[in-house]
This record gives structure tokens, C-alpha cells and sequence, in this order.
């Protein structure tokens, strides 16, 4: 395959990745918040940094796995529908993880588990449902993150947004919700792609990083 290039024909380059369908609407009809969107994986990519067993729930078309996949030793994707394409997952499997659980892919127990923008389309009544799938199959030592945008910033989020959003969580919320399957969690905020630890009310979306998973 080659392409051109200021005139030259490269001979042997790889085409460059694509965008996934929802990412790339998104980049085109706003791109900042697709800038965002990376900047929650690059907080993920900075934690999970070196783990050799590591999962995404709610992976969609993987376009922010691509900042995880690279620092990590195997990377799997979960959704409950087939995406368009799969960019930068090494891994996919398609279930529905809060009725079914997590699949069984060969793994015992995973070193990470994160799901970015999930909880909050998850009805209150499953999300110990859905929690307790994810300490069942982490490791012992095993990190959780939990990624999702704030209870106070939906008065400013778009109408279909509100629509799907049925679970968002002030900063005190979805601290106990996960001090009810982890021993430690820990709370950041985020404006933007600004990563904090300041007053939670003022955070436009927040991450819950929980280790030390109750039996």
C-alpha cells in the first residue's frame, strides 16, 4: 500500500487510525469534547500504567483505549453492541456486563477494571449489580476506576444528555456507592480537561479510583 504525500508516493506506511462513528460526530460537531473525552483515558493510562491484565467496560469503538492500550499489558473491551470499528483495543467481547456479568475470556482475576461515562445510564436499582460483577473477577490487589459526569453539571448538559443520564452522582454520592464494594476510594474532579482534587460541587465530571475490593 502507499500513499501521497507532498507529491511523493510512501510505499510501506500503514494507514492512519480512524475515528469510530460517535467519536467522530463528535469531533465534528464539537471537537473540544472529544479533547475531553481523551483526556479522562489519559488519566486512566497515568494510573493504570505497567498493569498486565486490564478491562474496559463500555469500550464503544475503543477510540480512548488507544491511550490505555499502549502502556498496559493486555487490554479487553466490553459493550453491549458490536461497534463500527474497534480502534486500539487488543480485545472485544460483546455482553451485556451488569445482566450477564463479566465474561469469562481466560482471565481468573483482573488486575484493572475502569468504565468511563457508564454508570450514569446505569438505573440506581442495578448499579450494585453492575459493581458487584466487577469485584468478583478484580484481583485482590486490584484498581477500579469509575468515571462519570457530576450531578451538578447536568442543569448545563444537552436534552437527549439528560434523557440518558438516569444516575449521576454529586461527589459524596458516588464516594459511598463505592465504599460499599472498596475499601479505599479515592475522588478526583475534572472542568474541561483539567484533572483536581478541588471542591466537588464546582466539578463538571468526576473519577473514583477504589482499591482493596470487600468480599
Amino acid at each position: 500500500m502507499s500513499f501521497m504525500e507532498d507529491g511523493l508516493i510512501l510505499a510501506g506506511m500503514k494507514p492512519m487510525a480512524q475515528l469510530g462513528d460517535m467519536h467522530a460526530a463528535s469531533f465534528k460537531t464539537d471537537p473540544k469534547h472529544l479533547g475531553f473525552v481523551l483526556a479522562r483515558y489519559h488519566f486512566v493510562a497515568r494510573m493504570l500504567q505497567g498493569m498486565e491484565d486490564v478491562l474496559e467496560l463500555g469500550s464503544g469503538d475503543g477510540t480512548g483505549a488507544r491511550i490505555v492500550d499502549p502502556v498496559v499489558g493486555t487490554l479487553w473491551g466490553v459493550d453491549r453492541e458490536m461497534p463500527d470499528r474497534i480502534n486500539g483495543i487488543g480485545e472485544f467481547v460483546r455482553c451485556d456486563f451488569v445482566k450477564e456479568g463479566i465474561p469469562n475470556v481466560g482471565i481468573e482475576y483482573w488486575d484493572a477494571i475502569y468504565a468511563l461515562d457508564v454508570l450514569e445510564h446505569i438505573a440506581p436499582i442495578d448499579e450494585d449489580r453492575l459493581l458487584h460483577n466487577i469485584t468478583e473477577v478484580l484481583g485482590p490487589h486490584g484498581v477500579c476506576i469509575i468515571g462519570m459526569p457530576s450531578k451538578e453539571s447536568q442543569p448545563y448538559a444537552s436534552e437527549l444528555s439528560r434523557k440518558h443520564h438516569v444516575n449521576c452522582k454529586t461527589e459524596d454520592g458516588l464516594r459511598t456507592t463505592m465504599h460499599r464494594h472498596f475499601v479505599n476510594v479515592f475522588m478526583f474532579g475534572m472542568n474541561d480537561a483539567t484533572l483536581h482534587t478541588g471542591f466537588g460541587p464546582m466539578c463538571h465530571y468526576r473519577l473514583a479510583l477504589c482499591t482493596g475490593k470487600r468480599e
